[in-house]
């Protein structure tokens, strides 16, 4: 229930495909996955579990460990989207022991169209390629082809050379900040917005799991949420997101059109937060005049 359409879409396709079934885990109120049924909806037909480590809309930090001693109680491998938690904190494939892990640069500041796929040497060379052309091909014949081993055999054309340079580089850059230090400052930014936000009325924050990534999203009483990102935007220039924030089917469990999210990273300081509260103040004020 908490995933971005991004971890659900590619599914639907496989199940046409297949003929599979997608079952979706459920959430708390408070925004947390429920375990329970998580551990329920376990069976012996279950090919693989897909969850997302973190929330891009209500922030919540799923229990991955738990999530994948549970699965591979029963054989299935586990899949997890980690691009929102790869850029606030560590991952260590080891520790989780997931067969697989994805994220995206860009989320970490990274240039676009560079993402990374982490995936156990013994499922990467039970997969078949998905796309076919040079680099990615052994022998060539016009009657049969035979492909590389992984993870070249999933290496198809020309690499973006540049981007991938460049995202090493960045995430050097982000392990030499610590990231136990950044992890720990940007959920105290997080902390100190919230109770700013708790003292304007008209605001409600969605969320509120015991464990969360820096991200708050909040709806605002009877208010246009685009005109108000417009408005940070405009004359604050403060980068906001309102919507339905890639993630419709949560937001119709929320019974919301839409929400506006605040993510948090390690150079965001408190007195950009508290001109976020002034502006949102003035805005509120303007919707009343």
């Amino acid at each position: 229930m908490l995933e971005h359409h991004s971890n659900i879409v590619p599914w639907q396709m496989a199940c046409e495909q297949t003929g599979a079934k997608l079952v979706v885990v459920p959430i708390e109120e408070s925004g947390a996955l429920d375990m329970v049924a998580y551990k329920s909806l376990l069976s012996d037909r279950t090919k693989i579990v897909s969850i997302c480590h973190s929330s891009n809309v209500l922030g919540t930090i799923t229990p991955i460990h738990e999530i994948v001693q549970l699965a591979h109680e029963k054989g299935i491998p586990v899949l997890i989207d980690g691009a929102q938690t790869a850029p606030h904190m560590k991952v260590d494939m080891q520790e989780i022991d997931c067969e697989f892990f994805v994220f995206s640069v860009h989320k970490m500041g990274g240039p676009a169209g560079v993402g990374v796929l982490y995936g156990k040497s013994d499922w990467l060379d039970k997969l078949p390629p998905q796309w076919g052309g040079e680099g990615m091909a052994d022998q060539v014949s016009f009657s049969k082809t035979s492909y590389k081993s992984a993870p070249k055999k999933f290496e198809a054309g020309t690499p973006p050379f540049e981007e991938i340079v460049a995202s090493g580089v960045l995430i050097d850059y982000v392990e030499s900040l610590g990231m136990d230090k950044t992890e720990q400052y940007e959920e105290e930014l997080m902390v100190y917005t919230e109770h700013r936000l708790a003292e304007i009325e008209e605001v409600k924050i969605y969320g509120a799991a015991p464990v969360k990534e820096p991200v708050i999203s909040f709806d605002l009483k009877g208010m246009d949420l685009k005109e108000l990102e417009k408005f940070l935007n405009d004359e604050y220039n403060i980068a906001v997101k309102a919507g339905e924030l890639t993630a419709q089917p949560l937001m119709k469990h929320l019974g919301v059109k839409g929400l506006l999210r605040l993510a948090f990273c390690f150079f965001n300081t408190r007195e950009e937060i508290d001109v976020f509260i002034e502006a949102l103040e003035k805005f509120i004020e303007l919707q009343h005049t």
